[in-house]
């Protein structure tokens, strides 16, 4: 069990190193190949591990395993360690599953890209550095996991890198979750000093009569989650995020980057139930996150960002869950989220790929005619994010609405917010679904499928030109995909279908006997309440499908101007020109000030008078190279006379 979890922490990052290494000594196809057999390989361990722990009593499933002692000051240590526990292989099936579609989606996705090979080389390393950031087994690896995910994430959202977008992108993310990554390492400064240890689950046990310091920790660590997972108010950089090739979205959204912030409430949940009002925070958090991306995602315009905002509401719903201590259920709601979020990323990109790059959905009408697979799989995943039975999303995210009713009065505004967050996952899933895909095809659509190409290169400005391509690209590309696309967009549709009924709370939970003796439940629903969060998330899901219907699929009802609201929408909520307002503006205006007044007339002016002085006292001694023998020997006579003189001058 333990050698299968160190492969499949391996596997990823021995392909990332090969392609590197290789380079151009193989092919690109090679490349693609090699990384998707890693994360491949990755998920057939992690399914040995399940299987061997799943055969162990519940209290025995936790095996620690160190490679080596990494760090020792005084009576301080950090292995290089990674923990095999029921919550840790939930999250490696998770990762290593889900990633290993999406890789494969790319095969044909970036196929002949002129970067290919970078970019599977980053892929893999993404996945690798998820794995560690899960297995790891003391909070230094999970924070070297939480780094490497970041830096992987800053790779591949400025893939292309000739596009100054992306390049801003990338940089806007790294930095928003670098405020993140502070406040952790601050968080375990603290935890050093007071515990000196940082192992699971040791450095957890604080201990009563430190409250402040409690409150402090799990402050710190909800400001890594937070902003790893795109929440109020490190929110901004998500939407950005899709500059990157749709593949990298869909595994930041899905399978890796954002769910981390909710594993981290999960894995330290110790320290949030010493420190109860944070906890609070966190659901809070969570709920007003969901809120606002609903709201958000109803004015976009971009087929890849509406799905970014959706992701943002259901991390909210996590963030509520496990703020509320049902652990389980937001775990179990990540790993359907997982399934649908991946396939509406994939199936977009399908919808992408088809139309050159071209992600404004005002110019998308009728793509179902001509992209009928698609148009299925999306609605699919459509249903299943609004949370409609049987798929997969009405089992996970009910059983959290459910669970923020036994939480008191507070858990009932919770439950208010997220049954009002459900109406409006249906009114703008649906909006977009049926303003891509019902009707006649647009003329924008008509030029680029009807004429039966697709590009052979990827999006925006990576891919072809019509006149660019021939007969046999036409051959090979036409259709809804190559099969590497369709087939993964297909097995994720199924499992949207059916992976919400590995759990129905009122009768059967093997998900949350997994991962009780992990994390033990403080809000635990009872049947009633069960029963009545789903009917009423139903009703007001299929209120939103409603609306939606009403205003772009019959077009009965027109959408109100409400032009106050909309710009504040559009401009979401103008949290990107509060922060330039506050921080990038007075940081570029002090450091233009520092330039002027201390830099160039101290710092340097100094330089130039140095180099001034160094000059003129040059030119000084080059004056006294006469060349002439008469002016040397009569500088050394003299020189030798003051020397006489001062010697007998000493004595």
């Amino acid at each position: 069990m333990i050698v299968a979890a160190w492969i499949c922490l391996v596997a990823p990052l021995a392909a990332a190193l090969a392609i590197t290494l290789l380079g151009t000594g193989i092919s690109r196809r090679t490349t693609a190949y090699l990384a998707t057999t890693s994360v491949l390989g990755a998920f057939a361990a992690a399914v040995v591990v399940f299987a061997k722990l799943w055969g162990e009593s519940p209290s025995a499933r936790s095996h620690p395993s160190t490679a080596w002692e990494w760090l020792t000051a005084g009576t301080f240590h950090v292995g290089l360690r990674i923990l095999v526990d029921p919550l840790s292989v939930f999250m490696m099936l998770v990762v290593s599953g889900v990633g290993f579609l999406i890789v494969a989606y790319s095969i044909g996705y970036m196929d002949r890209d002129d970067e290919e090979r970078r970019y599977f080389a980053y892929m893999a390393l993404f996945v690798f550095s998820m794995l560690l950031l899960v297995q790891a087994g003391n909070l230094v690896i999970l924070l070297a996991g939480w780094g490497l995910v970041g830096l992987s994430s800053y790779l591949l959202i400025g893939f292309w890198h000739d596009r100054p977008a992306a390049v801003a992108a990338a940089k806007k993310a790294f930095i928003m979750n670098a405020v993140g990554d502070a406040t952790m390492a601050l968080a375990f400064f603290l935890l050093i000093q007071h515990r000196q240890t940082l192992d699971f689950p040791d450095a957890f046990a604080v201990g009563p009569g430190h409250g402040w310091l409690v409150n402090l920790v799990a402050l710190g660590l909800l400001g890594g989650a937070v902003a790893k997972s795109a929440q109020l108010p490190l929110q901004t950089w998500l939407p950005d995020a899709m500059e990157g090739p749709t593949p990298v979205s869909a595994l930041i959204h899905a399978a890796t980057m954002v769910t981390a912030g909710v594993y981290l409430i999960v894995r330290t949940h110790a320290v949030f139930e010493q420190a109860p009002r944070v906890q609070e925070l966190a659901a809070g958090l969570g709920a007003a996150t969901l809120l606002m991306a609903g709201l958000i995602a109803l004015v976009q315009t971009d087929i890849k960002r509406v799905i970014a905002y959706s992701t943002m509401s259901q991390i909210g719903y996590m963030f509520l869950g496990a703020g509320l201590g049902a652990y389980a259920n937001a775990e179990f709601h990540l790993l359907t989220h997982a399934f649908f979020k991946a396939l509406l990323f994939m199936a977009a990109g399908l919808v992408i790929h088809a139309l050159a790059g071209e992600q404004d959905i005002r110019k998308m009408g009728g793509v179902g005619r001509l992209m009928p697979v698609t148009r299925i799989t999306f609605l699919i995943g459509s249903l299943a994010l609004v949370g409609m039975p049987p798929f997969s999303g009405f089992f996970s995210k009910d059983s959290i609405i459910a669970a923020s009713m036994s939480r008191g009065w507070y858990g009932y505004i919770l439950f208010a917010a997220a049954l009002i967050g459900t109406f409006l996952t249906g009114l703008y899933a649906f909006r977009l679904f049926l303003i891509v895909f019902p009707g006649e095809p647009s003329p924008f659509v008509r030029e680029h499928l009807m004429r039966g190409w697709h590009a052979t290169g990827t999006e925006g400005a990576h891919a072809a030109e019509p006149s660019a391509l021939h007969d046999h690209d036409l051959h090979e590309h036409s259709g809804e995909g190559l099969i590497s696309m369709t087939g993964t967009v297909a097995v994720l549709a199924v499992l949207s279908v059916i992976g919400g009924w590995i759990q129905f709370a009122p009768l059967w939970h093997p998900v949350s006997d997994w991962l009780d003796p992990v994390a033990r439940p403080l809000a635990v629903p009872t049947n009633t309440q069960e029963a009545l969060a789903s009917l009423f998330a139903f009703l007001l899901g299929l209120a939103g499908i409603g609306v939606a219907w009403m205003v772009y699929g019959a077009r009965r009802w027109r959408v109100p101007k409400l032009a106050f609201t909309r710009r504040v929408l559009e401009h979401k909520l103008y949290f990107d020109e509060a922060y330039d307002l506050a921080f990038y503006r007075p940081a570029v205006g002090t450091a233009r000030l520092l330039s002027r007044w201390i830099e160039e007339p101290i710092i340097g002016g100094s330089i130039k008078e140095l180099t001034a002085g160094f000059r003129e006292a040059g030119l000084g001694t080059g004056r006294l190279q006469t060349g002439l023998v008469r002016t040397y020997a009569l500088a050394i006579a003299a020189s030798l006379a003051v020397i006489t003189i001062v010697f007998v001058a000493v004595r």
